[in-house]
């Protein structure tokens, strides 16, 4: 049923709508409408099988690619290679369906905020049934401590109040009523005449009526969310087209370097081997084990800054992050109330007001509530006040409690009679506008004045001033009353307003530094939150944000999502906000080409949790918000955040410095080897030298995860850049492709090689030049300006080293290689010197603008 419209209806249209009444459905009809609706319940996915989720992975080009070139190196002998590439295939096919796991494991988590059994009216009886049995059209009863079964619209309700923290995030209870009229149209979270499934109630009684069930609720759309695969973040998509993108030029390349020796009339086999060894040459094979290593790293470096990555691939779109969106509970804000005003009744500080509404929460043993404890925490806390109440009070021990009349919700307010040398006070604290009609005067510095119309209206200019500031105001009055044994309700009148409690959830003090220091990482920080536009105002501008512009809940209903795209890159505070709508603000903004990290810690965050492109949660969420969660603060620091975000960019760093170097080198490579077949008459290359030229140089790039990364590039966000890699294969890789040739002359020409003897020479040649080049690829700086990390500087090295004196060992013979002449590597240092110098002044053409974010 479309909750929307029936929010708008009176009782009569809502039982036509849903083909009910009073009187509630028979059993037959409701056996009906369950064969129709199905059980009052939220389904969620089945475990998938790991040989399903394999099959379904292997789909992914760069996975393809490799489930290729570990067939082609088993087929060439190279069983090794071959299973070290079926080994990380199969932890990428793991983490996955670990991660399918977690959402399961969420969504069962969440099942447990749903109710076991409902007391249903059937057959003009009320019976208590399954909550699993309800349909739409049911009636049903609620009482105090129940778990609401259903989305249902009262009918009727007295004093009914509900706890809907878990889909609104609004952290007090809320006030319930039934509508005897048609209303126009509003929020269905903000609506007074609706309950949800998955809240609970405070207080009251009410009638309802069922009008959505199961997957159907506002709750059964959150767990519906979970059961889905997460949207692919960027990082996923750019892995997707770096696939595609290298599968076609492993496609032409190699149908090309096949069709030329069939044309030459060469031995097919050994064509194809040496097609396929061009393949497997140019695959970045060791893609997934960098890029797993390199987030190892990083979230080892993370987990010792108190926060813990759940999800490795969160680290790099944590990198690319460039906005991010808060639910400002417990997260921009400390998530507890706060006593930030004491006040007489015109806005002056008093210590009397603090004194008395100490008194009351002290005295007080209804169930505690944030304000009470606030109050209490005002006197702990705050060293200041506690010094100045003990001075100014030091007979603050010789109060003791009399009476108590607790709070409730018809009343709004709640008091205690203290006895202070043998006279009885009454003290009450509550909603201002409970208590302020039924005083009669009002206490300003232990003056007491009349409190006639004119008083009355300055007096309530202060309390709704400080509402529109954002606070949460109480006010507090008392008076001497006469000494009896007990006290009630009526003897709450003709008291003396003693003044107004201002409660906040304050900003947490490093708040307002760290979205400065995000600004100029190029972090744009956008609030959704379901709180009242005025606590959110008050908030932002604690600080430092801008909410001149606002938009609501309510507002975004009638905007498309290609308008509500234009809004959302403008304005940075939405409130009143339903978790559907922060989802689809996500959403809109991911379509727009952005990176969106989002931050939250309740149930009603969990679908824009598992939206985003990082999902951040806290300690103290609630298990559902950290499970669907990727990243984790163990301290409510948001310092972290901005560590994180730099970590993520190094990792990005690292693994962009293997894919421009390892495509540029390897396509060079693969060039010269193309070209080479039609002018030699033997191949340039063995197959087996083609894969151990490969296996060395990806050897040499083990370690590129501890490499370090220069602050220019972690400046800015960085994303998935196919262009960059393309302009470095197509740029640095003929260039490469020159200095073979260049090679293959002064082979042919100047040492009159033998085929052994050329194929020896290119190797050490092609695998120098490509292995050494990193230390110009990895900084846009020249290499003197950026020190490599030592490990890389070694292994580096030590490759070089053992490609060069490979020729003279026993094992020459076994890969076809013949020593070398001496006057030979003088050719080889001033050949890679001269390389390395022309990508040194490519490299800064191509680097600048992508690094600067241009």
């Amino acid at each position: 049923m479309d909750l929307q419209s029936l929010i708008t209806m009176d009782n009569q249209a809502i039982f036509a709508k849903l083909n009910s009444s009073f009187a509630g459905l028979t059993h037959a009809e409701a056996q009906k409408r369950q064969a129709l609706y199905g059980f009052n319940e939220i389904t969620q996915s089945p475990y998938r099988l790991l040989i399903l989720e394999a099959i379904s992975h292997s789909t992914n080009p760069l996975v393809a690619i490799l489930l290729i070139a570990a067939a082609v190196s088993a087929f060439t002998g190279n069983v090794v290679s071959s299973i070290i590439i079926i080994i990380m295939v199969i932890m990428s096919i793991g983490l996955d369906y670990f991660q399918s796991h977690r959402s399961l494991v969420a969504v069962k988590k969440l099942q447990k905020n749903i109710a076991s059994t409902a007391n249903v009216l059937r057959d003009g009886q009320w019976n208590e049934i399954l909550c699993r049995e309800l349909v739409p059209g049911d009636i049903i009863k609620l009482i105090a401590g129940d778990l609401i079964p259903a989305d249902a619209l009262l009918l009727k309700a007295k004093d009914l109040h509900v706890q809907q923290a878990a889909l609104t995030g609004e952290s007090l209870p809320v006030e319930k009523e039934a509508l005897q009229e048609r209303t126009v149209s509003q929020n269905i979270e903000e609506a007074e005449n609706v309950v949800f499934s998955g809240s609970s109630v405070v207080s009251g009684t009410a009638t309802a009526i069922v009008a959505a069930t199961g997957q159907n609720t506002q709750f059964g759309y959150i767990v519906k969310t979970l059961s889905k695969a997460a949207p692919h973040t960027e990082f996923e998509k750019g892995i997707v087209r770096f696939g595609l993108f290298i599968m076609k030029v492993v496609f032409f390349l190699v149908l090309f370097v096949f069709a030329v020796n069939i044309y030459l009339k060469r031995s097919l086999l050994e064509s194809l081997l040496f097609a396929v060894a061009l393949a497997v040459g140019l695959t970045p094979e060791l893609l997934p084990m960098i890029t797993t290593v390199t987030l190892a790293a990083g979230a080892v470096h993370m987990a010792k800054k108190k926060v813990i990555v759940k999800n490795l691939s969160a680290i790099q779109n944590f990198g690319s992050i460039d906005i991010l969106c808060s639910d400002k509970t417990g997260t921009l804000t400390s998530g507890e109330m706060i006593l930030e005003q004491h006040i007489d009744p015109l806005g002056t500080q008093s210590e009397h007001v603090m004194l008395l509404a100490y008194l009351n929460s002290l005295f007080g043993t209804e169930i505690p509530n944030p304000f009470n404890v606030a109050v209490l925490n005002k006197v702990n806390i705050n060293p200041l006040d506690a010094a100045i109440l003990k001075h100014d009070h030091p007979d603050v021990q010789t109060y003791h409690k009399i009476d108590e009349i607790p709070f409730d919700f018809e009343r709004r307010r709640s008091s205690v009679v203290v006895d202070k040398s043998s006279s009885h006070i009454l003290i009450t604290k509550g909603a201002p506008e409970f208590v302020i009609r039924d005083c009669t005067h009002y206490d300003l510095a232990g003056e007491i004045h009349p409190l006639d119309d004119a008083a009355r209206k300055k007096i309530e200019s202060v309390f709704l001033s400080l509402s529109e500031q954002g606070y949460r105001t109480l006010a507090v009055a008392y008076r001497t009353i006469d000494i009896k044994s007990s006290y009630h309700a009526p003897d709450e009148q003709n008291m003396v307003l003693a003044g107004f409690l201002a409660f906040f959830d304050p900003a947490l003090k490093e708040t307002p530094a760290i979205i400065k220091k995000l600004s100029r990482e190029g972090v744009k920080i956008k609030i959704l939150t379901g709180d009242n536009d005025r606590v959110t105002r008050h908030i932002c501008q604690q600080v430092g944000l801008d909410a001149s512009r606002m938009l609501l809940g309510e507002e975004l209903n009638h905007i498309t999502d290609a308008a509500l795209g234009d809004i959302a890159e403008k304005v940075d505070v939405f409130a009143r906000i339903s978790p559907m709508q922060k989802q689809r603000i996500i959403s809109v903004l991911r379509a727009r080409g952005h990176v969106v990290g989002y931050i939250g810690d309740g149930i009603n965050d969990v679908p824009s949790l598992h939206t985003a492109d990082v999902g951040i949660s806290v300690a103290g969420a609630v298990d559902v918000a950290r499970e669907a969660a990727d990243i984790i603060l163990l301290k409510r620091h948001l310092s972290v955040l901005l560590a994180g975000i730099l970590e993520g960019r190094k990792s990005f760093g690292n693994v962009m410095k293997y894919l421009m170097m390892g495509t540029s080198s390897n396509f060079g490579n693969m060039l010269s080897m193309a070209g080479a077949i039609l002018f030699l008459p033997f191949l340039p290359m063995l197959p087996t030298q083609i894969l151990l030229n490969n296996l060395l140089y990806d050897t040499s790039q083990i370690v590129i995860p501890t490499d370090n990364v220069d602050p220019s590039f972690a400046r800015k966000p960085k994303h998935w850049d196919i262009a960059i890699i393309r302009k470095f294969m197509f740029y640095i890789g003929p260039v490469s492709s020159i200095f073979d040739f260049i090679t293959f002359f002064v082979m042919l020409k100047i040492f009159a090689a033998t085929e052994a003897l050329f194929q020896t020479g290119w190797f050490v040649e092609s695998l120098a030049t490509q292995t050494l080049v990193v230390f110009v690829i990895r900084s846009v700086k020249s290499p003197w300006q950026s020190r490599p990390s030592n490990p890389l500087i070694i292994m580096v090295l030590s490759i070089v080293s053992l490609a060069a004196v490979l020729p003279f060992t026993p094992l020459a013979k076994f890969w076809g290689f013949v020593p070398l002449p001496a006057t030979y590597f003088f050719f080889l240092i001033a050949a890679t010197i001269t390389y390395l110098f022309l990508v040194e002044i490519i490299k800064k053409k191509l680097m600048w603008k992508w690094i600067e974010g241009k």
